[in-house]
């Protein structure tokens, strides 16, 4: 049997799609939020000279340029001659010489006038201290008598994790640090550092972080002592009869203990140091009511249609025969970069225009009566409309806002799946979650509803959902099973 091994030539047509940078760069600018895009914008100005960013208008008027001298005199003389004035009677009052104090007052010279950088530095706010840094500076205040005993304070306070807990074992710890420190060293030292602000940290389980925060307080909280040492999973499961049988304290003062460890202890007592503050977000989207008529408004908020242009010197400079091929070619470049940035953040303007419109359109009920009147609105459904991919859809609405009347609300919880009712109509699955709230808030606490029981209800609404879907549904809006929900 021969094998016969041949090369030949042949032209064959097919097409296929390939990602090119300018389109690249575009999906990426479409799925970039405001402050992400005037990051990305701003840094394309400082890398390339033939981007430029038009002016706005009324900034010279702002800044003092554009009014004649007469106009700032007239505005600027009524506020001198009141300063003078001040400062002659302060002369006056207290026997002063201003001529003796003009060598301390002089004017600084133009090449000592202050840095705007540095004069918004100083004002900047300063960085909020850590939880170990907040031990830290309260441990070298403390007499410890050896070097050793402040080694192993500073040891345990260094492997404390952010919400104040040492999860870490002793010895683990020891062999962390060179050189090393013994067990019983840092269990000798751990209470000295549990009595450091706030009280609580530096334990290692909850129990004993709550027991810290308990000795702290005035009073013998002996109900209190006696739940968390010995039936705190039970009170976490709402078990308060079996609590109340095993220590022979009435419902009603167990109520009143839990009550007060909530109001009193904290499970996270390092959290209550730093900053937690929640970042701020800014809306991509504004939609407002119009002054006449009730209809609605929708635009872009300020940063998502910045006013770029190519610069003319750059662009003389690309034809300019003059010119070698060198420069040419690194204006030609420089030129093109521009120009596809330039479209990138058109495209992603109109198109997240045309998006926040069609939302609207589709979610008129949201706005009128709330999150029970959203509607189905399928990612897929509004690309076929917008005759695009529903992954541009995807891009176009990742991490972006949408300032309503009724709040803000990430752009991504208007599309929502749902389900028809009975009577033919469809309802979404968030005014189903909306309904499972509103029958848990308004149920007998004393027997509230079951999984089952709240499936039945919202049937005889006309929405067929199982129990296993009202339970998902539960777990996501934090609601507890209807056990813990019980009020004894």
């Amino acid at each position: 049997m021969s094998q016969i091994l041949s090369q030949s030539l042949s032209q064959q047509l097919r097409m296929e799609q390939r990602l090119t940078p300018q389109l690249i760069q575009s999906m990426a600018i479409l799925q970039k939020p405001v402050a992400d895009l005037e990051a990305y914008i701003a840094e394309a100005l400082e890398k390339n000279p033939a981007l430029e960013q038009e002016e706005h208008q009324g900034a010279d008027k702002r800044n003092g340029h554009g009014r004649s001298g007469g106009e700032s005199i007239h505005e600027e003389a009524p506020e001198d001659a009141k300063s003078f004035a001040r400062l002659e009677r302060f002369c006056r009052d207290y026997d002063l010489d201003f001529n003796e104090q003009q060598n301390y007052a002089r004017k600084p010279a133009a090449s000592e006038e202050r840095d705007a950088k540095i004069d918004a530095m100083a004002n900047t706010a300063g960085r909020e201290q850590s939880l170990t840094e907040h031990l830290l500076e309260q441990w070298s205040l403390v007499e410890h008598g050896d070097d050793q005993k402040r080694r192993a304070g500073e040891a345990i306070i260094n492997h404390l994790d952010p919400d104040g807990y040492l999860r870490l074992r002793l010895d683990e710890v020891g062999q962390n640090v060179r050189p090393a420190i013994s067990a019983e060293k840092l269990e000798a030292v751990l209470p000295d550092v549990q009595k450091l602000e706030p009280k609580g940290v530096a334990a290692r389980d909850m129990v004993e972080c709550l027991l810290l925060q308990l000795d702290a307080l005035p009073g013998d909280n002996a109900i209190e002592r006696t739940l968390i040492k010995k039936h705190l999973h039970d009170i976490a499961h709402n078990r308060l009869p079996a609590v109340a049988k095993a220590t022979h304290y009435s419902i009603g003062e167990i109520n009143e203990a839990i009550l007060a460890m909530r109001k009193m202890l904290n499970l996270h007592p390092g959290h209550l140091v730093g900053d937690r503050s929640v970042p701020t977000i800014r809306p991509d989207v504004i939609v407002e009511y119009t002054e006449v008529g009730g209809g609605l408004t929708v635009k872009l908020a300020r940063g998502n249609a910045p006013k770029l242009r190519i610069s003319d010197s750059l662009v003389d400079l690309a034809k300019s025969k003059q010119n070698g091929k060198e420069t040419r070619d690194f204006a030609r470049k420089h030129v093109e970069e521009a120009s596809a940035l330039i479209d990138a953040v058109n495209f992603r303007r109109n198109r997240l225009l045309d998006v926040a419109r069609a939302i609207v359109e589709k979610q008129r009920e949201f706005f009128e009566v709330g999150p029970q009147g959203l509607n189905i609105c399928r990612m897929s459904d509004l690309a076929t409309e917008l005759e695009c991919d529903p992954s541009t859809i995807s891009r176009t609405v990742a991490d972006k806002y949408m300032q309503t009347p009724r709040g803000i609300y990430p752009l991504r919880y208007f599309f929502t799946g749902g389900t028809e009712m009975s009577d033919g109509e469809t309802t979404s699955w968030d005014s189903v979650k909306v309904r499972v709230r509103e029958l848990v808030e308004t149920e007998n606490k004393k027997s509230p509803y079951s999984d089952d029981q709240i499936a039945s209800k919202l049937k005889d609404e006309g929405i067929e959902i199982s129990r296993r879907t009202v339970a998902k549904y539960r777990q996501q809006m934090g609601i507890p099973a209807a056990r813990q929900r019980r009020k004894f």
